[in-house]
């Protein structure tokens, strides 16, 4: 069965980096979009980045643009979110997700396959 486990997380002052890491398996990882979203306490899940199959184009919502970047590693089967910059808001739930569509998709709903999430604190 395919299966997304998230690490990387934890806790960091603000300013500080973490990275991110999302190992899938039991499936054919090349031939899927990834993305990454987040979920704070009380609000709801949002879109953070996601990057397509084949060419490696990405997106970024404008609150990480220039601070976090994804990226994808096929040999290894995993994708990455580096998060520089890091603030106090950047507090939630981290979730990667995976596509057979391909392309780099912003709505939740078109992924098939989730990660169990990994926490991300940053403190003032």
């Amino acid at each position: 069965q395919v299966q997304l486990v998230e690490s990387g997380g934890g806790l960091v002052q603000a300013g500080g980096s973490l990275r991110l890491s999302c190992a899938a398996s039991g499936l054919t990882f090349s031939g899927y979009s990834l993305g990454w979203f987040r979920q704070a306490p009380g609000k709801e899940r949002e879109v953070l980045s996601c990057i397509t199959s084949s060419d490696g184009d990405t997106f970024y919502s404008d609150f990480v643009k220039g601070r976090f970047t994804i990226s994808r590693d096929n040999a290894k089967n995993t994708v990455y979110l580096q998060m520089n910059s890091l603030k106090p808001e950047d507090t939630a739930v981290y979730y990667c997700a995976a596509s057979p569509d391909g392309y780099c998709l912003r709505v939740e709903s078109l992924y098939d396959y989730w990660g169990q999430g990994t926490q991300v604190t940053v403190s003032s």
